[in-house]
Formats: structure tokens, C-alpha cells, sequence
């Protein structure tokens, strides 16, 4: 199991670095309230050399399925062949809420906006009718489709898939080459691996990169690493309405069911420290590596045990300066170091495969 990072728009260069040169393989950027996943990583591009580059992950109502192609054909070209395209639906709050696309029918637009996206980097003329999306669309372009301009040609962009949902998940195993997940405990991502399997057509098998995201802070105290992170978490559980957020009903799904109308409230009253402190610790330690790094060591072996081929270092949600943060990068890597020397010296435990990246 190899190692990512997560990382946004602050200290977005000097992170990117350091990531490169302690030997991460992939950096990860997001679309948010706070920054654009594609010009965080163009920036990136044009200062490394080796890292991989992948949004995780580009919401599909920001977004036509041609722009989402050409951004990411251009991405592929200039950073020369490091580029992997990351795609989810977002969620009924930025969807409705930020960008004013009705969020219907996720499943269904998520499946005929790859295809499209497939389509246009391979370089072929696009034509689709689907039920959600149709090119060339109305009468008067049906005999000109169009081909993007630029498409990589042989080097094939792969494409992962955000997803949280068993449906979801069986549509990245059939379509895509990879998972992304977020907030997900080691047993998620085990059923996650046979959601993916799943959906794999005729069950053939495949490099498929799994891709969980955790949030993380290393520190001798497992109190102290999570109040760095609560911020971060009441943040995300305080967007829009309680009963659809996600990271609400994961709360609830993992047995907080009071916590999210507590959170909510507060924030809604202006108190944002008190949000943060309403946040169970049980759920962070649940969804995130925090203490020491051999308590982390143990937690990643858990995630590798449960198939995942890659750990994203969620170093975004740390509430500290971007010196630390890089600190926090070289703690992570020193426990990653750990977990490969016990690995190594022990047997693999039976059950699961796992699943190497693409």
C-alpha cells in the first residue's frame, strides 16, 4: 500500500513538494467552497516532476462532460502523462445549493457523463443520446459532432470514481479504474473492495486502484491529534440540511445519531468552537489516523488488510500552519515506514485481495 496527499489551496506548492520528494505517489485536490481541484493541480504540475496528480474528486454539476475532457486531455499533456481524472456526483446541497443543477437520478448521469468523457479523450466524435445527456444536442448540429482537439491519444487517462454508496461503488468496479473514498473506516473499505468486485464485468479481474482518504495528525496524545481535526469535521457536518449531508448520515450510520442536530445547531447559533467540540471523538478516531505513529502504523495496516492500495494522507484537515503540515507529511511517511516493516516480516492474512493501482 502505497501513500497520497490530500491537499487544497494554502501552502498548496510547498506541500506538493514535500510529498514528491518523501516518496507520496499521488496528490489529490478537491472542489470545494474553498478552491478549484483543476487549477490547484495545473499549479502543482508545473512544479513537480514525478507525483501523480488526481481531483479528488471533480464534481459532475460544475462541469459539462466536454470541459471535464478537455481540462483533463490538457492536464494529461502538460504534465506529461501524470494525470488520472476523479469524478463524483457531489452531493444535494452544493449541487442545488452552489451550483443550481437538480440533483436527480446521480447513478444514472454519473454512468452517461464517463461515457461521454471516455469518449471524447480517446478522440472519437462524440455523439450520445441518453436519457440525461445528449450530444450533438437538437436537430440543427446532428451532422457535425465534435472531437476534441488534443486528446492523449494511446495514453489512456484513467478514471476513479467517488463513491459511497453500494450502487455507486458497483458502478466504479464496472466503469472506472479506481476508488476514491472519504471518511471511511477500514471496514467500509473492505466492503467497498466487494462492491467494486461486484461490479466488475463478468467478474474479470483487473488493476483497480482503491483510494481511501483519511484525515490525519500524528502526536503522542490521540486527543490532542483530534482537536487539530475538529474543526475540519464540524465544517463539513454543518453544510446544508442534516438530513441529506452525507457526512451527517455517516455520522448517524456509525451510531452518533444526536450528534449532527447538535452540530448543526451550534453552528447555526455562530459558535463554531462549540461545533467542533460537539463532534464525537469515537467518529473521528473511526474515520481518521490519529496519535502516535505506531497507533498509525497499526491503523494503516488495517486500511492495506482491508484492500486498500492506496492511503490518502488527508492533510487538509489539520487546522495548522503549512510548516507543520509538512512535518505531519514526514510523520506519516515515518509510519507508513513502520507498517511496511512489520508487513513485511509477517504474513499476509487471508481473505481479501489486494487490489494494486492502475
Amino acid at each position: 500500500m502505497e501513500l497520497a496527499v490530500n491537499i487544497g489551496l494554502d501552502g498548496a506548492l510547498p506541500l506538493a513538494r514535500a510529498a514528491e520528494e518523501l516518496g507520496y505517489r499521488t496528490v489529490l485536490a478537491s472542489d470545494n467552497f474553498r478552491s478549484d481541484a483543476l487549477t490547484v493541480l495545473s499549479c502543482v504540475a508545473s512544479h513537480t516532476r514525478r507525483i501523480g496528480l488526481l481531483p479528488g474528486v471533480l464534481q459532475l454539476p460544475a462541469r459539462s462532460p466536454a470541459a471535464t475532457a478537455t481540462a483533463a486531455a490538457s492536464l494529461h499533456v502538460l504534465s506529461q502523462g501524470r494525470f488520472s481524472l476523479g469524478l463524483g456526483v457531489s452531493n444535494p446541497d452544493v449541487s442545488e445549493g452552489w451550483h443550481g443543477v437538480a440533483f436527480e437520478h446521480p447513478l444514472g448521469r454519473l454512468r452517461e457523463y464517463v461515457t461521454i468523457v471516455r469518449r471524447a479523450l480517446a478522440g472519437e466524435e462524440v455523439r450520445f443520446s441518453g436519457e440525461h445527456f445528449r450530444l450533438p444536442a437538437g436537430d440543427r448540429h446532428r451532422n457535425t459532432p465534435l472531437r476534441l482537439g488534443m486528446a492523449p491519444g494511446d495514453a489512456r487517462v484513467p478514471v476513479y470514481l467517488g463513491a459511497s454508496s453500494p450502487g455507486t461503488r458497483r458502478l466504479a468496479g464496472e466503469i472506472a479504474d479506481g476508488w476514491i473514498g472519504a471518511f471511511t473506516t477500514p471496514e467500509d473499505v473492505a466492503d467497498a473492495v466487494t462492491q467494486i468486485g461486484r461490479g466488475s464485468v463478468g467478474g474479470t479481474k483487473r488493476p483497480f486502484d482503491v483510494l481511501p482518504c483519511a484525515a490525519t495528525y500524528i502526536d503522542d496524545s490521540v486527543e490532542r491529534a483530534a482537536a487539530a481535526l475538529r474543526t475540519h469535521y464540524a465544517g463539513l457536518l454543518g453544510v446544508g440540511d442534516p438530513a441529506t449531508n452525507f457526512f451527517c448520515r455517516l455520522l448517524r450510520r456509525y451510531g452518533f445519531a444526536d450528534a449532527p442536530e447538535e452540530i448543526h445547531a451550534r453552528m447555526r447559533a455562530g459558535d463554531r468552537a462549540a461545533a467542533a467540540a460537539a463532534v464525537p471523538l469515537e467518529f473521528i478516531d473511526m474515520t481518521a489516523l490519529v496519535g502516535p505513529p505506531r497507533r498509525v502504523a497499526a491503523r494503516m495496516r488495517r486500511y492495506a488488510d482491508a484492500g486498500a492500495s492506496c492511503l490518502g494522507i488527508m492533510i487538509t484537515a489539520a487546522q495548522v500552519e503549512t510548516p507543520e503540515k509538512i512535518r505531519q507529511l514526514s510523520e506519516a511517511k515515518r509510519a507508513h515506514a513502520l507498517f511496511m516493516a512489520e508487513r513485511a516480516t509477517a504474513c499476509p492474512p487471508p481473505g481479501r485481495p489486494v487490489h494494486h493501482p492502475a
